[in-house]
């Protein structure tokens, strides 16, 4: 009866631990990367994506924001990435950018970087913001825009940024998602709100199956004026049409040609009569005082 208790509770510790791996498994490598549907403070959070100063690509369908720093690479990733393929389900991706406020005395921005998100909020110029990504962030200086820092109302723009991410930031944890960038919220086709701490691409496929966007999508575009692409022959393809049969040339100002064996003859025409050999001397030895030359 001992031994049948001992093996009992060895089982049931077995049992316990099993599970416990299993809901961890499950947690780790899937329930934590699905996104969140938002039941609080909906109205609050809509209203602060509305008010956002977004750019965007164009597109005019379902809108998806993307919020995130111009230092994120999981932000710069995601939208190079999955905008083309969420385009293709005709989703709109609005990028809202904000700079970073200062830590502990330590800045987490650049002067260019200000200016830049200050010139986005003010004008929503989806070129400026293709041109940032693009370059390097040590090599993009924001050349031609005016500079945010000293200018009191281009400092605004910046701070409302930063208190536009803060702000979502504290309703989204509200709400049982953490902060990490890039936040990405957008409505589901029943309408529901949900939001995603998408920092890792596994989570990104969430959206594409919430979305009804592909997984891989032919961002290749052929250029019509391009030349048709040359095709050897012998594949079956037409061969090249035969030369044609010319007509002889007359020379000009009735002089004779320079080689009647090249002349071309037509039927029915008279041959042209042989020219005599010319008849040319032989050679004749010369000495010299040290050789002979012919």
């Amino acid at each position: 009866m001992r031994r049948f208790f001992i093996w009992s509770a060895l089982a049931a510790l077995i049992g316990l631990v099993l599970a416990g791996t299993g809901y961890w498994a499950y947690w780790n490598f899937y329930a934590r990367f699905q996104p969140v549907t938002i039941t609080r403070n909906q109205a609050e959070i809509q209203r602060l994506l509305d008010e956002a100063s977004w750019v965007s690509g164009g597109g005019g369908g379902q809108p998806l924001y993307v919020v995130g720093y111009r230092d994120s690479a999981a932000t710069q990733g995601y939208e190079q990435q999955e905008a083309p393929k969420l385009r293709a389900a005709g989703v709109e991706t609005r990028v809202v950018m904000f700079a970073r406020p200062d830590r502990e005395g330590l800045a987490q921005s650049t002067a260019a970087e200000r200016a830049t998100v200050a010139e986005l909020w003010l004008s929503r110029d989806w070129t400026l913001y293709q041109r940032w990504t693009a370059t390097p962030s040590r090599q993009w200086t924001a050349a031609g825009l005016p500079v945010a820092d000293g200018n009191l109302a281009r400092s605004a723009v910046v701070e409302a940024s930063r208190q536009f991410a803060d702000r979502l930031g504290s309703l989204l944890r509200d709400a049982g998602v953490s902060t990490q960038y890039p936040l990405i919220l957008w409505r589901d086709r029943a309408g529901f709100l949900k939001a995603c701490a998408c920092s890792d691409k596994r989570s990104w496929a969430f959206i594409r199956d919430d979305l009804g966007a592909p997984d891989k999508v032919d961002t290749t575009v052929a250029d019509p004026d391009a030349p048709p692409p040359f095709v050897a022959p012998g594949d079956g393809s037409p061969e090249g049409l035969p030369y044609p049969t010319l007509p002889p040339i007359p020379p000009a100002n009735g002089a004779a040609p320079a080689d009647d064996a090249a002349a071309p003859t037509t039927p029915g025409a008279a041959p042209a009569p042989a020219r005599p050999p010319v008849v040319r001397a032989p050679p004749v030895a010369k000495k010299q005082e040290d050789a002979t030359f012919f």
